[in-house]
């Protein structure tokens, strides 16, 4: 004879089971400490004063020759 199964236990346990693959990927994805985040916030400004650096300057129009 089958097993009887409560259906609303079974959903819950399945969604416990997807949230946690859920916040599994997510220490994955967003989960840094602290010096890493500062190291990537370093070479972050480190990359944007280089290119800043090698911008040209835009000529702006003289107001007095019109």
């Amino acid at each position: 004879m089958a097993e009887i199964v409560n259906l609303n236990r079974f959903r819950k346990a399945a969604a416990r089971e997807e949230a946690a693959r859920q916040a599994d990927a997510n220490r994955v994805k967003y989960g840094r400490d602290k010096a890493t985040k500062q190291r990537e916030a370093q070479e972050e400004a480190r990359r944007r004063a280089l290119l800043d650096g090698a911008a040209l300057e835009k000529d702006t129009p003289d107001d007095s020759g019109r």
